[in-house]
């Protein structure tokens, strides 16, 4: 139904970005739940009320378990699933972080080289930005 779908709502989300020299970390996610074993960057929907900036702090301490300071919106992407929801993820640097980062949720987080990352199984919505930062990387 054409009607449906216009009303379907947005899925908003806050991803982070978090470099060290040519380098970026991704998250694979688990096996269970949507998209098993894809890869994404660390981050999350955000809450009732709640703002970018501080859904992706709340995100990374879960996920990641770092206090992370968000610096400047790098991309916003809108992608819409086939079978699935439409989502509009901002992404944001993340410029610093205070402690280790621990894997408490995926399968797998890897520091990939940034012109390595289209060898990777990314989430359809990241493509555009997988692809930028693969150029910038020089690959």
């Amino acid at each position: 139904m054409p009607q449906a779908q216009a009303e379907r709502s947005t899925l908003e989300v806050a991803a982070g970005l978090l470099r060290d020299a040519d380098r970026v970390l991704v998250c694979q996610r688990s096996e269970r739940g949507a998209h098993p074993g894809r890869w994404e960057f660390p981050g999350g929907k955000l809450e009732a009320g709640e703002t970018a900036h501080a859904c992706l702090v709340r995100e990374l301490k879960e996920e990641l378990s770092i206090d992370a300071e968000i610096g400047e919106l790098l991309q916003v992407i809108e992608f819409e699933y086939p079978a699935g929801p439409r989502v509009r993820i901002q992404f944001f640097a993340v410029p610093t972080w205070r402690g280790a980062i621990e894997n408490r949720v995926f399968a797998r987080i890897v520091w990939q080289p940034l012109s390595r990352l289209p060898e990777l199984d990314f989430l359809q919505a990241d493509l555009p930005l997988v692809a930028r930062l693969a150029a910038e990387g020089g690959g």
